[in-house]
């Protein structure tokens, strides 16, 4: 077969919720066995399902005449190797895209929304109609693309992780995380549920539901409505937010660092738990870092950009 280009198109898709739970079930009869005894609607995975299915193949048929096409699934993407020169079309929620973002160098992001009836998709701008004129532009470099700053958290024992919308720093669990925060030559020993770091990109999502729900409550304290906003940072700002999540005043820990700006610097964070203490980034606990008593991780603006196709 002859491609228009030798350039690489990789397809990242993600499971659907039926497939998880036939995975779980061995079989839909028993799946839908399941759910419909629960009182759930199965009909609306199964719909779902083959939307997104759908959208999947026609994306793989449209680009197979263009060049080379390979397909992989989110749970692959953390070890499977990109080429240089790749072309990289994510199928899925924006959260797929954030994922895939950090795993490459450099290589161009195209994301398309399978189902905008479902998906709002702030991050995924194309249908699968789009590709095969979306993909030409590409080739000959005619299709601009937005920079995506990102974060990264370095450990004092070498390890670090990278995140494109947020980190999370905190317990496992539900109890309260103990540790000591530095940033701007101030510094304060704090228990709370955990510590948020946004980048712009990640401004619309967790930050924005800590900061809408502390104006609403500050708002119900004092008895009317609070002016004034964070503002929705640019995807490419050089600058993060940090939020610490419900922090405890005692005898030995603070509130006077539950808010700002990381910029020009870094944050820094002590643990002060002897155990279950992690970090993760995009809302992947399953892919997390132990942050536990010893360890010290500073968190700043990551020299690794995102580039995504619009």
């Amino acid at each position: 077969m002859i491609h228009l280009s030798e350039r690489k198109i990789v397809i990242v898709t993600k499971q659907t919720r039926a497939d998880e739970l036939v995975r779980r079930f061995n079989n839909m009869t028993q799946a839908a066995f399941y759910v419909k005894n629960m009182g759930g609607d199965i009909d609306e995975y199964v719909e779902e399902s083959n939307i997104y299915k759908g959208t999947v193949s026609a994306s793989f048929n449209r680009l197979q005449d263009m060049a080379r096409v390979q397909q992989i699934d989110r749970e692959y993407v953390p070890s499977f190797i990109f080429g240089k020169d790749d072309i990289v079309v994510v199928i899925g929620q924006d959260g797929l895209v954030a994922n895939t973002l950090k795993y490459l160098n450099g290589q161009p992001l195209i994301a398309v929304n399978p189902d905008p009836a479902r998906y709002d998709g702030v991050l995924l701008p194309f249908r699968e109609s789009d590709l095969p004129h979306i993909v030409r532009d590409v080739l000959v470099n005619h299709r601009p693309k937005k920079e995506i700053t990102m974060a990264i958290a370095e450990l004092n024992d070498g390890q670090n992780l990278l995140a494109v919308n947020d980190f999370f720093i905190g317990r496992q669990t539900h109890v309260s995380a103990r540790y000591c925060i530095r940033i701007d030559g101030r510094e304060e020993n704090q228990s709370s549920s955990g510590i948020i770091v946004s980048t712009g990109l990640g401004s619309t999502g967790w930050l924005k539901s800590v900061i809408t729900g502390a104006k609403e409550i500050a708002e119900t304290i004092v008895g009317h409505e609070i002016h004034g906003e964070v503002g929705t940072p640019k995807w490419d700002s050089d600058y993060l937010y940090y939020s610490v999540r419900e922090p405890f005043p005692s005898n030995t820990t603070g509130t006077s660092l539950v808010f700002g700006k990381i910029e020009g610097s870094s944050l820094q964070i002590a643990s002060q738990m002897p155990e279950n203490g992690v970090i993760f980034s995009d809302g992947i606990e399953q892919d997390f870092l132990k942050f536990n008593s010893g360890i010290e991780v500073k968190i700043s603006i990551a020299s690794k950009k995102g580039y995504l196709v619009v």
